[in-house]
């Protein structure tokens, strides 16, 4: 049976890639040791997830390896060896505010696991997919230099300015920003990505996403936007709003409509790829809307209180460009829309706090 192997497996986007490679047919292959839990506490587990991909998928093998353990990584993909037709990278330490407590295991697990990944890959396996969840924060402060304009309910950029329409594309430099600890860890693995599928010639893709969400998020403080905002919103918890003035915008994109995408790119490969991917126009909000629209939807009334300090390396607009994955892969589109998002986190948040 064609294999694929999945990083970060029981985490909000390896989950929902399990289940979609699943049912296409292939034996999935998870790898996850619950980091999530060391970065943000116990209530952030992923067990959880696991447990549901345990019992749902019969095609499905979990090993709680660490990425950061070469020697074990490479005994895993040689086991399997060129049944491996695709690797989805979703393994990462995700938070620029807890990689500044941690540099160097911030570091170990973006850089030198995806190193690890690659580079057996490339010995057992070289014609596979890898598929790399990156990030915005690649591109570091560099959005904030954006003509920007302060709204009512959110900052837009300037209606001349050629990102106005779609948003910003893979154009936006890297260099010359500052990108907050996760975000240069970040950056080092997907340069390493895109230089496999250069120099070695391997079907390699790195996406860079915006805010990546769903159902099946471990929301935390310091990582998960949209699902430690419903699971405030939920449970009356108090939520801090981190700087300018919470008018601060970020693309959604479902955690459904990614792995879709990584699907098409799977299906026909192109080494080195760079894609920017997020909700774009079509799903975007700042925090004070995406708290009108729980109130509206569930309502729901958030406790927050305001910090004006701002994360470091944070950005106050980012809305992603998807048109050249689009242009690659046109029977792709975008589904779920930012109300369609946020009703359904509410209705695994509720049902979930039942449990």
């Amino acid at each position: 049976m064609a294999v694929v192997i999945v990083t970060g497996s029981a985490g909000l986007i390896g989950s929902e890639t399990a289940k979609y490679f699943h049912a296409k047919g292939l034996e999935v292959i998870g790898i996850d040791n619950d980091m999530r839990k060391y970065f943000f506490g116990k209530d952030s587990s992923t067990v959880w997830n696991r447990q549901i991909l345990e019992k749902q998928l019969p095609n499905y093998r979990h090993h709680s390896l660490d990425i950061r353990d070469q020697a074990g990584i490479d005994s895993l993909f040689k086991q399997y060896g060129n049944n491996i037709k695709a690797v989805i990278h979703c393994a990462a330490q995700p938070s620029h505010d807890w990689a500044a407590k941690e540099p160097l295991t911030d570091f170990h697990i973006n850089a030198t696991g995806t190193l690890n990944c690659l580079e057996s890959t490339r010995l057992h396996c070289p014609d596979a997919a890898f598929i790399h969840c990156s990030t915005n924060k690649v591109y570091g402060d560099s959005p904030n230099l954006l003509p920007l304009i302060e709204q009512e309910t959110r900052w837009e950029i300037d209606s001349n300015h050629p990102y106005f329409q779609d948003g910003i594309d893979e154009h936006l430099t890297i260099d010359q920003s500052k990108h907050s600890i996760f975000g240069a860890s970040k950056a080092a693995g997907d340069i390493l990505v895109q230089e496999y599928g250069r120099y070695f010639g391997m079907n390699t893709a790195t996406f860079r996403g915006g805010c990546l969400t769903g159902p099946a998020h471990s929301g935390a403080e310091l990582h998960g936007f949209l699902a430690w905002l419903v699971k405030c919103a939920v449970t009356g918890q108090a939520y801090t709003i981190f700087g300018y003035k919470g008018k601060q915008v970020r693309d959604n994109i479902h955690s459904y409509d990614l792995v879709n995408a990584f699907y098409h790119y799977f299906e026909q490969p192109r080494p080195g790829e760079v894609y920017n991917i997020g909700g774009s126009r079509f799903s975007n909000c700042s925090v004070l809307e995406a708290i009108q629209i729980i109130k509206e939807l569930a309502g729901y009334r958030l406790n927050y209180t305001h910090s004006d300090k701002n994360r470091e390396g944070d950005h106050i607009w980012w809305i992603s460009d998807i048109n050249k994955f689009k242009e690659h892969y046109p029977q792709w589109n975008l589904t779920y829309d930012i109300r369609r998002i946020l009703q359904e986190i509410i209705d695994a948040t509720i049902e979930r706090q039942k449990q």
